[in-house]
């Protein structure tokens, strides 16, 4: 179930330093039915390295995938965030690749299939990979063709043998999931038509080091990707790169495509100036990310001397969110019940559960204001704009938000 790597997931290099450790760590999607699973509960070594070799930054405590994966409790479909993403992405890589009913689109990871209906609205053909057998269920209820599986690099080759080549593969939010990002995008390769792309989109390390987002540091996340360690893993899969987008999204994030070496010899030139001008910036230096390590320690410093002088004060406060992001928040800061007795959730698949760790009751959304607490933190916060729209009513009543990144602050 838990085993521990001791080489480089890009360069295969065994030089490895941990910068970042995070303590023991339940899984983060891993909910309570009931208080009595409370003791029995797995906690696993959260500690974050990077490779003095690449500068790779990973994840050394590798859990199975069959666990964290074939029964999962996140559905993009929650999200009007995402939702709007999601319709402008498959506008770009349509206008990319071309379209028309002959044309494939394939989805590895694709979740409940949100993503996948946008492309369907452009009148092409699709076909969703999901390893999460309920959520693949949910995906072809819904009219988005799923096969309930991994992706490697011999499903890659067995997909393009059953339904033909791919316009576009495509992998959201799941390249930094995968112990072995080579095979994974080798897959990639294996499915692409001559001129197909293969696109990935992932958090990106400059922000995740700038905006001090450690929160997104959960088991299931093996990776932190830079456009450098890109490059990297694109080499070693046969693929190279031919652009790289900034998106907004999860706090910061990176959309990669890349074509066969075969067809493109060399990364795109934009895209070793973007290498570079990381390189220059020092992202991911041994300094920067030990500095990085110091920046964590103190903010949660910050968050739990808030918590403590409110609750001194006899103020009430609730959370709004149950995602991946905020169990690893309120483990590492050690918040219990006794300073957040609840939160929040809009995904049906969470309400009446327990957060991972710390066994905060997740509750429906509406309790927000049912319950009226003086402050809420937002556990959510890369949907901090998203969530006070939709709770405008409770910010009128006096209600008061807290982000906790990059530093606890009273909104």
């Amino acid at each position: 179930m838990h085993r521990r790597r001791t080489t480089c997931r890009a360069c295969g290099g065994g030089d490895l330093e941990l910068f970042l450790p995070l303590g023991n760590v339940a899984l983060a999607n891993s909910f309570l039915r009931s208080p009595a699973e409370f003791e029995g509960e797995l906690r696993f070594p959260l500690d974050v390295y990077f490779c003095r070799g690449c500068s790779m930054v990973q994840l050394c405590d590798v859990i199975d995938p069959e666990v964290l994966f074939r029964n999962y409790l996140y559905v993009t479909g929650t999200s009007d965030t995402i939702a709007k993403h999601n319709v402008g992405y498959a506008k770009t890589v349509v206008e990319l690749v071309g379209g028309g009913k002959d044309a494939l689109v394939v989805e590895a990871a694709s979740n409940d299939g949100s993503l996948l209906k946008c492309f369907q609205a452009h009148g092409v053909r699709v076909l969703g990979v999901e390893p999460a057998t309920n959520i693949a269920e949910k995906a072809n209820a819904a009219g988005v063709p799923t096969t309930n599986e991994f992706f490697d690099a011999k499903k890659g080759a067995e997909l393009r043998a059953k339904h033909g080549p791919a316009k576009a593969v495509i992998g959201n939010n799941v390249l930094a999931h995968v112990d072995d990002p080579v095979d994974f995008l080798r897959g990639f390769k294996a499915l692409l038509g001559d001129d197909g792309l293969a696109i990935c989109e992932v958090p990106e390390l400059a922000e995740f080091v700038e905006r001090l987002e450690y929160d997104t540091v959960y088991h299931e996340h093996l990776s932190y990707f830079s456009v450098t360690s890109l490059m990297r893993v694109c080499e070693e899969a046969g693929l190279r790169v031919v652009r790289v987008d900034r998106v907004p999204v999860h706090g910061g994030s990176v959309r990669m495509y890349a074509a066969p070496v075969e067809r493109v010899r060399e990364h795109a030139p934009e895209v070793v100036a973007l290498s570079a001008q990381e390189k220059s910036a020092g992202i991911a230096s041994a300094e920067r990310l030990r500095r990085f390590a110091r920046e964590v320690e103190a903010q949660r410093a910050g968050l739990l001397e808030l918590l403590e002088n409110l609750q001194a004060e006899r103020r009430t406060v609730g959370a709004y969110g149950a995602p991946a992001k905020g169990n690893t928040l309120l483990n590492y800061c050690g918040i219990t019940t006794r300073l957040v007795p609840w939160t929040v959730d809009k995904s049906p698949l969470k309400v009446g559960l327990y957060t991972p760790g710390s066994h905060l009751p997740v509750l429906p959304a509406s309790e927000l204001l049912a319950r009226q607490p003086d402050f809420c933190l937002i556990l959510a916060w890369n949907f901090a704009e998203e969530i006070q729209r939709q709770q405008a009513e409770y910010a009128r009543r006096g209600g008061r938000f807290i982000l906790p990144i990059p530093r606890a602050r009273v909104l």
